[in-house]
């Protein structure tokens, strides 16, 4: 029997070519996506670990712990004492310390790089880093910069670099070299500025240092150098060696490695989904039409048993030369995305690693997903009689079959079961669970369709085929040969559902959430511009105001909203500012422009409450609540905010209702509000916390002179490009502020889910392919059992080009089938789980990619039937019709 299996493998391998290519595809992008993975890892532990093995011990700063909850974490820096002491000890023959800081840098335009300023840092001749590009600076006229941060601002070694001191003062400096931090996140992700340490010292005013980098005397190891210098330093220092501290860091860099990963390994599963579909469709049709081969070997004394070995014995086959394949061909992908993709995530130069789990997984699990899937054709084809051999028609029995009773009520519970399951995650609002029973109710839906499918095609294709019957002999044609074998239709086109429901799915969730970020800022918030103080930064000059104390509580020897003396542990009643400041002549500057029709500001305070929770106090000056500020409220009326009145969150309301009394207990020598409620908001909205009128606020908070932000619309009839001039103009003099247009805002969003939806549907692309091969295999073999009815065709006057025709358009109506439903449940499915993560969902369905997609799907049918087609139309008539 292994023989006569091989042999047939021989004889008739053209019938296995695109289930070989649906293997290969499938386990292609699971092997590349590990030894991507991989290679990406190993080029960040190298990254991470070259520059902390590059020094033999590491000591860092240590922190004190708070004595009281409303007392910060506070950093101990390393001092030049404790450096002049370690580079005593007869261990250590070099060391360096790194200072460490924060600097405001000024891109091209002169305004402030980043939302938060990059950090300062210094680093001298034993640091863990040095010059990747030109040299590290010397002297207080030159910097270094971090290479991404040069990359991102547009930087080049020579140019002229501006950058603000202590006194917001600028500064320039020349870019003497480029520093690669590689993957250590303290100086990669908001950017890093170097200096020397006398310049960074002026510039910054930081004291210490944040880090010293030992080089161990020649014969000590460097477990003797950490010890010897954790004696110096003692127990509120961590002091670890070189290796030790890169081991740290590139756990941190693996696990964003290995989230990618998860990520890539779920569209390789979908992947191999579809591939496992079209080999089952493979497996059985080629059954079906090897009833009577089948039924031979039985007369000449082959066991039930030994057909079924037979049959999985080719899928082992078929499967491990797939997978074989499949492995080189991901390695290659694995290769071509450390080459391609790498240098976007940070990571170049990577040396490709190719471990033996990669290629063990992929071998592994192409095969095993053919042999299960060639489980049920392979015990079909035990129950074939021997008297089937007596036959003289090899018609593929068994997948013309309709649909019976039993099918009907199995697949109408299915959809009814998933018809529930979104109704729960509707019922249950936005919460995490929502995208996974959504996701449930989609699997459930899909066994509804491979359950109704025959059904399903014998309606679609009566509908769909009505005008093409009037176009001509081989539409009429096609038509009647899908509908004579439905089962055979639904299991080709099964896989394309599944690719397009994902597709459609996540089109209609990318485009519903641009849609909600759309209305959020445009409904709720309609401004044009909106000017924030860069976070970190230090005091803006402009007004003098009165110093905030220390603490961040009460002035000392004040009382607190519970009468008490602060300045104790207790942090009732304490609060912090929420943002840095927007000195109050800019608002002023901007209010007597001529082309804006309104300047909003924002002020706030975080005032920690009873349980150390913290509430949210908010005014917005010269902003109009219910027209110019909205929310979805649970009762009341926003216009009704004014003196002596509050509108709450529904989190924060702890139980209040409209016309009940709230406090808010005011600091700084201010008094305490009792204020009605005249509106409740729903949660995660724009308008949070507490929000109070600015006299009141004022006469609560009256150390708060500063604006958190100015929110800034223009008149209807004004020049955007006035408007953004006059607006730049007016916070010239203050380089760390940050203007964001609106408008840049929703094109960011649209960019970024943009690109989120064109790499998602590159990937899902992948099974859309393999469905494609799969029908296009079922068109191959349709045609080969067809032989005698094409010949047939043939000799009753259907020419070449129309028996081409019809192979093309039943292709064309299997994808149109598989795209139309698939669309269908994309579009639901879609819809269910937006609606089940974001609150206030605007539901979007993007006709257009929906549109492109169909056109695709017309296209690939096209494809599919090109080589069956050919192969059809080039058989010999005579020859066809004598061969039974």
């Amino acid at each position: 029997m292994l023989r006569t299996t091989l042999a047939g493998l021989r004889l008739h391998k053209s019938r296995y070519v695109t289930t070989v290519l649906a293997i290969m595809l499938g386990v292609m992008f699971t092997t590349g996506t590990m030894v991507f993975a991989d290679t990406l890892k190993a080029g960040y532990e190298k990254t991470v670990m070259g520059s902390a093995t590059s020094v033999d011990a590491i000591a860092v700063d240590g922190h004190t712990e708070p004595e009281g909850l409303d007392e910060p974490w506070e950093t101990v820096p390393l001092t030049e004492e404790q450096l002049t002491a370690i580079r005593g000890l007869p261990e250590v023959s070099g060391a360096s310390g790194m200072a460490q800081g924060q600097a405001v840098l000024l891109d091209g335009e002169g305004r402030a790089f980043g939302f938060a300023p990059p950090a300062a840092v210094s680093i001298e001749e034993h640091s863990r880093f040095s010059a990747d590009e030109g040299r590290l600076p010397v002297g207080d006229g030159e910097i270094a910069l971090a290479t991404s941060t040069a990359e991102q601002i547009g930087f080049e070694i020579g140019d002229t670099v501006t950058v603000l001191d202590r006194e917001q003062e600028k500064r320039d400096f020349e870019l003497t070299g480029l520093v690669d931090f590689g993957a250590d996140r303290t100086y990669s992700q908001l950017g890093t500025v170097v200096f020397d340490t006398a310049t960074l010292r002026e510039m910054t005013g930081a004291e210490g240092y944040s880090e010293i980098d030992v080089i161990a005397s020649e014969g000590h190891t460097d477990d003797q150098v950490v010890e010897a210098v954790s004696t110096v330093l003692g127990p509120d220092f961590e002091v670890s060696t070189g290796e030790e501290f890169g081991l740290a860091m590139a756990e941190g860099s693996g696990a964003d490695t290995e989230m990618l990963r998860v990520v890539l390994l779920l569209f390789s599963f979908i992947a191999m989904f579809v591939a496992g579909i079209v080999i089952y469709n493979t497996f059985a049709i080629l059954i079906a039409q090897r009833q009577r081969e089948l039924a031979l070997l039985r007369c000449v004394g082959a066991k039930r048993s030994q057909v079924f070995r037979s049959v999985l014995a080719e899928s082992v086959v078929v499967g491990l030369v797939a997978s074989a394949l499949g492995v080189l061909a991901g390695i290659g992908i694995g290769l071509a995305g450390a080459t391609f993709g790498g240098p976007l995530l940070g990571m170049e130069g990577s040396t490709l690693v190719i471990t033996p789990l990669a290629v063990a997984v992929g071998l592994v699990l192409g095969t095993t997903v053919t042999v299960f899937s060639a489980l049920v054709p392979a015990t079909r084809a035990t129950r074939v009689a021997p008297l089937a051999a007596l036959r003289t028609s090899a018609t593929a029995a068994g997948l013309e079959e309709g649909t019976g009773w039993i099918r009907v009520v199995l697949g109408v519970a299915a959809f009814a079961v998933s018809a529930a399951l979104v109704g729960f995650s509707q019922a249950t609002g936005p919460d995490q669970l929502g995208p996974v029973v959504v996701t449930a109710a989609a699997l459930v839906a899909f066994v509804g369709v491979v359950v109704l499918g025959p059904l399903l095609v014998r309606g679609i294709v009566r509908v769909v085929g009505a005008p093409l019957r009037r176009v001509g002999v081989p539409s009429m044609l096609a038509v009647d040969n899908s509908v004579r074998s439905p089962r055979r239709a639904a299991t080709a086109m099964i896989a394309l559902t599944v690719g397009a429901t994902l597709i459609t799915g996540y089109s209609v969730v990318s485009a519903s959430t641009e849609a909600t970020l759309t209305e959020e800022l445009e409904d709720r918030f309609p401004v044009d511009y909106q000017i924030m103080a860069q976070y970190g930064a230090e005091a803006i000059p402009g007004e003098e105001t009165e110093e905030i104390p220390e603490d961040g509580g009460a002035a000392e020897g004040t009382e607190d909203a519970l009468g008490e003396e602060t300045g104790t542990d207790d942090v009732e009643g304490m609060a912090w500012p929420l943002d840095p400041g927007i000195p109050t002549e800019v608002r002023a500057l901007l209010q007597e422009q001529d082309v804006l029709e309104r300047v909003m500001a924002d002020r706030g305070v975080a005032l920690a409450t009873e349980g150390d929770d913290l509430l949210p106090v908010t005014t917005y000056v010269n902003g109009r609540l219910g027209v110019d500020l909205t929310a979805d409220t649970v009762e009341g009326e926003l216009t009704d905010l004014g003196p002596g009145k509050v509108v709450l969150s529904e989190g924060y309301a702890d139980g209040a209702k409209v016309g009940d009394t709230f406090n808010v207990p005011g600091l700084w020598d201010g008094r305490d509000l009792d204020l009605e409620v005249v509106a409740i908001t729903e949660d995660a909205q724009r308008l949070h916390g507490a929000v109070i009128d600015p006299e009141d606020f004022g006469a609560a908070f009256p150390e708060i002179t500063e604006d958190r932000a100015l929110f800034v619309i223009a008149k209807d009839e004004a020049d955007p490009a006035l408007v953004r001039e006059t607006v730049m103009g007016a916070v010239d003099g203050y380089p760390t502020l940050q203007v964001v247009s609106v408008a840049e805002m929703k094109n960011q969003f649209s960019e970024v889910l943009d690109i989120a939806f064109y790499t998602v549907a590159a990937m899902l692309g992948l099974a859309i392919i393999i469905a494609v091969f799969g029908i296009s295999n079922t068109m191959a073999l349709s045609v080969l059992e067809r032989t005698r009815e094409s010949a047939l065709l043939r000799a009753l006057g259907l020419t070449r080009a129309q028996l081409r025709r019809m192979l093309s358009v039943e292709a064309v109506l299997l994808c149109l089938i598989g795209a139309g439903i698939g669309t269908v449940l994309g579009v639901v499915f879609g819809w269910a789980a937006a609606d089940s993560v974001l609150p206030g969902m605007v539901f979007s369905a993007p006709v257009d990619q929906i549109a492109v997609f169909i056109a695709l799907a017309v296209l690939a049918g096209l494809i599919a039937a090109v080589l069956p087609a050919r192969r059809a139309a080039g058989t010999s008539i005579t020859g066809a019709l004598a061969s039974e």
